[in-house]
């Protein structure tokens, strides 16, 4: 039962704090948003990243592995560790990002224009970033996750919010795929490969020009304009 409070806390901490870092990152230094737009960075509406949560609770269960075979004393072993840590999360990203391209048509990152990129998936830069987050969680975050869960645990309000977090979060999976799917039939028809980012990007530049209430956090959704509708007239501009 420990086991699983830790997980489900990480995931639920994972994949808001994964949002955040990700919203600032592409606001303030991505290159496919030169306008510095504040964008929706997720594939869901809401404002969490699954990729992050899942990778918080793999870099919880990578922490237990046991590197004192590796030689050169405990800076070598813990480098090794982070290391081990940083291919593990690009191997999930790395899968990640290949299901929704086969299966769903959506690529939703595109490191294409990165140095040593693998079909725009996953790149060396931002595996050396998820090199820092290991070692960022190990020393920070992992020695405390026991404090926290106890806490968790004892704080009734806290608990309410981190289950109304997943029942709003298992709603957004079941609307989003189901706008997925509508991605998914008009880029098969079409025969493209739909890059998210830029679809999101080009729908809000749209809304604005149109002078329609753009929505931060349903970034798809346009005021007085059926979806598909503004799908096709987007996608038939890019």
């Amino acid at each position: 039962m420990t086991q699983f409070l830790v997980l489900t806390f990480l995931f639920y901490a994972g994949s808001i704090i994964g949002w955040g870092l990700e919203v600032f990152w592409r606001k303030f230094f991505a290159g496919d948003n030169p306008n510095h737009r504040w964008v929706n960075p997720g594939f869901l509406h809401g404002p969490y990243l699954p990729l992050y949560g899942f990778s918080l609770c793999l870099l919880f269960a990578l922490s237990f592995v046991d590197v004192s075979f590796v030689p050169g004393g405990e800076v070598a072993q813990k480098i090794a560790l982070f290391c081990v840590m940083a291919l593990c999360i690009t191997v999930l990203e790395y899968l990640g990002g290949l299901i929704f391209i086969k299966g769903m048509h959506i690529k939703l990152w595109d490191y294409s224009s990165m140095w040593g990129n693998v079909q725009g998936i996953i790149c060396p830069l931002f595996s050396f970033f998820w090199w820092l987050l290991s070692a960022v969680y190990y020393f920070l975050i992992h020695p405390r996750i026991l404090v926290w869960l106890y806490w968790f645990t004892n704080h009734l309000a806290f608990c309410l919010v981190v289950g109304f977090f997943y029942g709003v979060f298992t709603v957004d999976l079941f609307y989003t795929f189901r706008l997925a799917a509508r991605i998914r039939q008009f880029a098969e028809e079409h025969q493209i490969e739909v890059r998210y980012e830029r679809l999101k990007l080009a729908i809000q530049k749209k809304n604005d020009e149109l002078k329609q209430r753009r929505h931060f956090i349903l970034s798809f959704l346009s005021d007085g304009k059926n979806f598909a509708d503004s799908l096709k007239d987007v996608l038939s501009s890019l």
